[in-house]
């Protein structure tokens, strides 16, 4: 299977300590490829779509009811993250379990997992040739596929951090069969402006600072770097293969491309975020219409309670499944869909 590179701007603070070492801190019934689910059951089901290219792209529909329902498709966070919310460097299930909070609150809802890596995994595909255009394609080809199933004849975009700024990007694009979107600890700025300050904030990272910097700097003006002689943490973050997606990312501003419609939208952030702040949800508001934000005492990136400046227990929530959601997370989520569903 492929994996993309660790080439998350959000796990920074994972990867600030690296100048050590880089250690994280931290049955389905299966449907025919490009079948139709029939929500006959509310059992979970492999669905799969053919794209032109990037393969085959396959996530898991968990439908609310054998009756048609809203439906939101959650698309997962940056690098090798799965439908679930796992991948090498995290193990949360945050999105198997936000899946199975919608399904009791009535909401179907789609995991997919991205091109290229686990069950999205195709031959000549490479996961790291991507970029937020590219990611953008897969998400269309899913919403062509779903909003007929949807009993709204739309698709809600739940989009948790690099998720997020891929849901903002779909939309800009069309917002045809988007019934809205739902922005989880996304960043409200430029990806290149939060590896800034991530890479300033920890002084662990002065010894390879001035090279980071400088080639944020060199990717942000859309030329590639050449990693050799860098330090290995960022010979990893800085890989070559991932530097083509770098470049994309940095030159996508996240709340200059969310006004390019009036969907709804809901923004959801927690305080003890260690990755995405209270002024990205800001930003990404910043006064716009048919827009909501929440912001979530003692809840982390990974969308778990802790006690409030606990850091130990906030690195603890990447790397333990059995963990529950936030209390009322799923809740405002769920509202949120309700409150803007047509009956």
């Amino acid at each position: 299977m492929s994996i993309r590179h660790f080439k998350s701007s959000y796990f920074l603070l994972a990867m600030a300590a690296c100048v050590a070492a880089f250690q994280p801190a931290f049955a389905f019934s299966v449907l025919a490829v490009g079948s139709t689910p029939t929500a006959a059951t509310s059992a979970p089901s492999v669905i799969g779509i053919t794209t032109s290219d990037a393969g085959t792209l396959r996530g898991t529909l968990l439908p609310a009811t054998a009756e048609k329902s809203p439906l939101a498709i959650i698309i997962p966070g940056s690098g090798p993250t799965d439908q679930d919310g796992n991948g090498p460097f995290v193990k949360t299930d945050t999105y198997r379990l936000l899946a199975n909070g919608l399904q009791a609150a009535g909401i179907s809802s789609l995991r997919i997992d991205k091109r290229g890596m686990f069950s999205s995994a195709s031959d000549g595909v490479d996961p790291n040739a991507v970029s937020l255009e590219a990611y953008g394609r897969d998400m269309r080809a899913w919403i062509n596929e779903m909003a007929p199933q949807s009993a709204s004849k739309c698709v809600w975009l739940i989009g948790h951090s690099e998720g997020g700024l891929v849901a903002i990007a779909t939309a800009a694009e069309s917002s045809a069969g988007v019934c809205g979107l739902i922005l989880l600890a996304s960043p409200g700025r430029r990806a290149s402006d939060v590896m800034r300050q991530q890479l300033r904030a920890n002084p662990a990272n002065s010894i390879i600072l001035d090279d980071a910097l400088g080639a944020i700097d060199r990717l942000e003006q859309g030329h590639r770097v050449d990693v050799t002689n860098m330090h290995p943490a960022l010979q990893q973050l800085f890989a070559p293969a991932v530097q083509g997606f770098l470049i994309s990312l940095f030159q996508f501003d996240p709340a200059v491309k969310l006004q390019k419609h009036t969907l709804p939208v809901l923004i959801v952030q927690g305080r003890e975020d260690l990755q995405v702040t209270l002024e990205d949800a800001a930003a990404l508001g910043n006064g716009r219409p048919n827009t909501i934000q929440v912001n979530l005492d003692g809840v982390t990136h990974t969308l778990k309670a802790i006690p409030q400046g606990d850091v130990a227990a906030n690195q603890a929530t990447y790397s333990n499944p059995k963990l529950p959601l936030a209390p009322g997370f799923v809740k405002s989520v769920s509202k949120f869909i309700a409150d803007h569903t047509k009956p």
